[in-house]
């Protein structure tokens, strides 16, 4: 049974940063072999995936955040965060955190939303 917990969300400016924080209670060498990422769930629309970052270190973002948007991983604690700057209106949504490819089992997930 994985539990993924996402925090760190708020409400936020435009050009405004956050941090987002995911605790999964996996088996750390679950947490450790395989490609951990962060998706969005924008009002009305479908999920959708932010970016990635393998076992490896290698880390991929979707066209909409590269270059304002930052993976990273702590394996001893399970933990892996989103920063988020320059933040725009469109980025408001839910966002979640999920193995890559995503098991069937979500969290909660932590709101965004991006306004003056």
């Amino acid at each position: 049974q994985v539990q993924l917990v996402e925090s760190g969300g708020g409400l936020v400016q435009p050009g405004g940063s956050l941090r987002l924080s995911c605790v999964a209670s996996a088996s750390g060498s679950r947490f450790s072999i395989n490609a951990m990422g962060w998706y969005r769930q924008a009002p009305g629309k479908q999920r959708e995936w932010v970016a990635r970052q393998t076992d490896s270190g290698i880390r991929n973002y979707a066209d909409s955040v590269r270059g304002r948007f930052t993976i990273s991983r702590d394996y001893a604690k399970n933990t892996v965060y989103l920063q988020m700057n320059s933040l725009k209106p469109e980025d408001t949504a839910v966002y979640y955190c999920n193995f890559v490819p995503p098991i069937d089992s979500w969290g909660q997930g932590t709101q965004v939303t991006v306004s003056s």
